[in-house]
């Protein structure tokens, strides 16, 4: 996952700040219980726009690691708490994607990302517990069952699914498992069309375009998700553009498109609000991407 777009870039920065909640009022005096809630959550939504809107990402890179763990300690005291669980995958997921660049370190921590997401997901609803077990139609149908409620962390366990399945694109048996991750946001879009719909269609154009054609890929199927998630982000998630160009452009040797894309991402505005850290990362993506791309092409 190149970026994290529009709300899922919001997603796992807002749920550690919801463990950094719980860890606030657990200091607190239980008298003064209504003046701590309206305090941390003040805090944590300037700290939370802060970090979105960071224009240098090695500030958000080092700081990470230590929520990270902090997040381990609050899944260790509340094991079956979807919320938190939810928190701890998708930071896990965004660190290792975004932030991590050996690989074998992404894998672990995409690794844990995954598991986390499956933890969630058991809390949310027992009928979700092991379904990721079953063989593919079973496992449809069992996602298939799953209900509104379920949404969040259903959404959940597809977002770390893919940052696993990503870090480990050099094995087969994890590309076979993108059929899984697209019942899982095709399921999302169904129970909830407006739960995060531009990140969903983005991953789901991630999904059909990180094989190639001869190998499964759906590149025209891709190629729509794509559009349409820069058409709901009104194209201010530049991370859209640039999966958009790596995995469909590059993949057909669209060159000219491929260029377009990347162009575009580099003339845009990265400060947008909520989205400021991303957009960085994604200019920078798309820099290295059209420098290579002479012997590329």
């Amino acid at each position: 996952m190149s970026a994290v777009p529009e709300n899922q870039s919001s997603a796992p920065v807002t749920g550690l700040l919801k463990c950094l909640i719980v860890l606030l009022a657990a200091a607190g005096v239980s008298a003064c219980s209504s003046i701590m809630t309206s305090a941390t959550n003040g805090l944590a939504e300037n700290l939370s726009r802060a970090i979105l809107n960071q224009n240098d990402p090695e500030t958000v890179r080092d700081g990470a690691p230590a929520y990270l763990l902090m997040l381990d300690s609050f899944v260790e005291g509340a094991p079956e708490d979807s919320g938190t669980l939810r928190s701890a995958a998708e930071l896990y997921a965004a660190y290792g994607i975004v932030f991590v660049e050996d690989p074998d370190r992404a894998r672990r921590l995409t690794a844990r990302s995954r598991s986390y997401g499956r933890q969630a997901l058991c809390a949310s609803n027992k009928t979700g517990c092991d379904i990721w077990n079953l063989p593919f139609e079973a496992f449809s149908s069992a996602v298939n069952g799953l209900d509104k409620a379920d949404t969040a962390a259903l959404y959940t366990m597809g977002l770390s699914w893919l940052a696993y399945i990503q870090a480990h694109r050099d094995d087969w048996a994890a590309l076979a498992e993108l059929a899984q991750a697209e019942a899982i946001f095709t399921r999302v879009r169904e129970l909830d069309s407006d739960f995060n719909p531009s990140e969903v269609e983005h991953y789901l154009g991630v999904i059909n375009t990180l094989r190639p054609p001869a190998l499964g890929g759906k590149f025209d199927k891709g190629r729509a998700h794509f559009e349409k998630a820069i058409a709901l982000s009104d194209g201010k998630d530049l991370s859209i553009k640039v999966d958009f160009a790596r995995y469909y452009a590059r993949t057909l040797y669209e060159q000219d498109l491929h260029d377009r894309l990347l162009r575009e991402v580099l003339e845009a505005d990265p400060v947008q609000e909520g989205r400021t850290l991303f957009n960085t990362l994604a200019q920078r993506d798309a820099r290295e991407l059209l420098e290579s791309g002479s012997d590329y092409f």
